[in-house]
């Protein structure tokens, strides 16, 4: 599957990619370099962000790996300014950095709690406000969240992610809102389960538990990572200057209530 804009729809335009060293994220950071967005992606591992960079510029795109842990405001700051001297601006952020496990909510620990809330909820919103001050600063901007249906839709085993999505989706709402004035636009693009990533092996690992989504959505299959990232590029692109606060959906239907509650 290609992309859906053209080539140089982010010509000349900068992308931070949270998260961009794998999954989803990695998929987001490749489309926007390929539509001409120079892509500066964060994660904890440097030799994932590493390698993720070294196949981007393979790619032909413009790319800069630099480490972070986005829930170190420091380091949030550093990255901004990485990209900043590298490149001379800020266009657009992606927060797709995330955690996530299956706990019995009666069961999780105060630090598993603290792990993931920190990660999705703190993480998404310090680097939300840094790049937010940036892009007011320069009179505009796109970023991009990464939700859940959970965020919105009941459904067991995952309630610290739940929480920290919901919170985002929130935040991501109220931003749209008070930032709309300063031509900063903030949307949330939701998937559902997604091949090649780590929610699906880590949420569905056996053969038994994939069948048993499925059974529970209506277009009979998992989402491809491109069918998010395509998504996600529309979104930030200026074809969709006048969305904001807006929360796409992308699930093959299954948050629509068939059996969701049954995963």
């Amino acid at each position: 599957m290609t992309t859906m804009l053209a080539k140089d729809t982010f010509a000349g335009r900068v992308a931070l990619v949270t998260g961009g060293g794998s999954g989803i994220g990695y998929e987001i950071a490749r489309t926007l370099g390929r539509l001409g967005a120079s892509v500066v992606i964060g994660s904890r591992r440097r030799d994932v962000i590493e390698q993720a960079a070294d196949e981007l510029r393979a790619d032909g795109s413009e790319a800069l790996a630099v480490p972070l842990d986005v829930r170190e405001p420091d380091q949030v700051e550093a990255f901004m300014n990485a990209a900043e001297t590298e490149y001379g601006r800020l266009d657009m952020l992606v927060n797709a950095a995330a955690g996530n496990f299956r706990v019995k909510a009666e069961d999780m620990s105060v630090n598993a709690w603290r792990a993931v809330v920190s990660i999705v909820l703190d993480g998404t919103w310090f680097c939300t406000q840094a790049a937010g001050r940036r892009m007011i600063a320069a009179g505009g901007g796109s970023i991009l969240n990464v939700g859940t249906v959970g965020a919105f839709h009941g459904g067991p085993l995952a309630v610290h992610s739940a929480s920290a999505k919901a919170g985002v989706l929130a935040m991501t709402r109220t931003l749209a809102v008070e930032w709309g004035a300063h031509n900063v636009r903030v949307n949330v693009v939701t998937p559902g389960s997604t091949n090649d990533t780590g929610a699906v092996t880590q949420l569905f690992p056996t053969d038994a538990d994939r069948k048993r989504i499925l059974r529970n959505v209506p277009r009979g299959r998992f989402a491809e990572r491109i069918e998010i990232a395509n998504a996600a590029a529309y979104l930030l692109s200026d074809y969709a200057d006048f969305i904001t606060g807006e929360n796409l959906v992308i699930d093959g239907g299954r948050w629509l209530g068939r059996g969701h509650l049954e995963n």
